[in-house]
């Protein structure tokens, strides 16, 4: 057995211990060598830095300035507060334990992180379909769009992506800690989430599991098909279009949207995908998902939305001026 190979097994050793005197559990988190979680807390660091000052910048031109006052900029600026959220949910707590040696996670803290994690994902899903379905009223009725997507129709889009993300989030939690934990408390991920978590359990997990899979089913395929069916229509009118500064114009609305989407279903399925026998490659999967996503989405809005460059630069500007 090699040194990392021996490291490992004193340590979750010693979370097992620990776990078998008290009700919490116990986040192994991403193996590494420990001499490396130091480095492995400054890669946390640094980029949940940035995710924090993209998405409060994305999140304070939206609000600040006038022009983005837009349906298009009320569902961004809702996707920059749940990237932040879902981050802050996880990566905090993750980063204390990275530098721990209990590693220890309260139950009450475990359902808190399962029940948020989920409620952020999944009311992103209804989110980014909401955006969709804005763009294709923009682009393909663009005679209706006041009314269309008012501010109040706006506002229920929202909040009906929260609804559903509180609900599933709750059916999800209730499965899930209605296990039984009779021996181990060992999570081995640096959060709690529902397929580790029922590894642990000495429960029959087949009620869970069918629960996990119909939500997931009930969240992804009338999501897909909001924005599948969207872009089919958004694609067929745009092709209409007989000058190429026309068809580049609305293409161009899209575009980040379609990035943010590509972005996020990728990761996702990196992360679901994964098989479970290599748990380290789904925590590096996980990773992508809490802290890349959240850091990229920002900037992919910021490099290529001409609105949101222009009210950087008004507010860099306004900076220099002051100074």
């Amino acid at each position: 057995m090699g040194d990392k190979e021996r490291d490992n097994h004193s340590e979750v050793t010693d979370f097992i211990h620990h776990s078998e005197v008290t009700d919490d559990f116990i986040l192994v988190g991403i193996r590494v060598r420990p001499e490396l979680h130091s480095v492995l807390f400054l890669l946390f660091l640094i980029i949940y830095g940035m995710v924090l000052l993209g998405n409060l910048s994305m999140i304070g031109i939206i609000v600040t300035d006038p022009r983005l006052n837009t349906p298009m900029y009320f569902f961004l600026g809702n996707l920059s507060v749940i990237d932040l959220s879902y981050s802050t949910v996880i990566v905090p707590k993750a980063m204390v334990n990275i530098l721990s040696q209990k590693k220890t996670i309260s139950f009450v803290g475990c359902v808190a992180q399962l029940f948020l994690y989920a409620l952020f994902m999944v009311t992103e899903a209804f989110i980014l379909a909401a955006m969709a379905y804005d763009r294709f009223i923009a682009i393909c009725n663009p005679l209706l769009y006041s009314v269309r997507m008012s501010r109040s129709v706006c506002v229920q889009l929202v909040a009906g992506s929260y609804l559903c993300g509180w609900i599933s989030s709750i059916l999800q939690i209730s499965v899930t800690f209605s296990m039984s934990f009779c021996a181990s408390r060992v999570i081995d991920h640096f959060y709690c989430d529902s397929n580790p978590i029922e590894k642990i359990s000495c429960s029959n997990t087949f009620i869970n599991k069918m629960v996990s899979l119909s939500l997931a089913v009930l969240i992804i395929l009338p999501t897909i098909i909001v924005i599948v069916v969207s872009y089919m229509y958004i694609v067929s009118t745009v092709l209409k279009i007989h000058s190429r500064e026309g068809r580049k114009k609305a293409f161009s609305t899209c575009s980040s949207h379609l990035g943010v989407v590509s972005l996020l279903y990728g990761t996702v399925s990196f992360v679901y995908l994964t098989p479970p026998n290599n748990p380290e490659l789904r925590k590096i999967a996980s990773v992508c998902y809490i802290l890349f996503t959240p850091m990229l989405n920002p900037l992919i809005y910021s490099l290529r939305n001409k609105d949101v460059k222009d009210a950087m630069k008004k507010v860099l500007c306004k900076k220099k001026v002051l100074l």
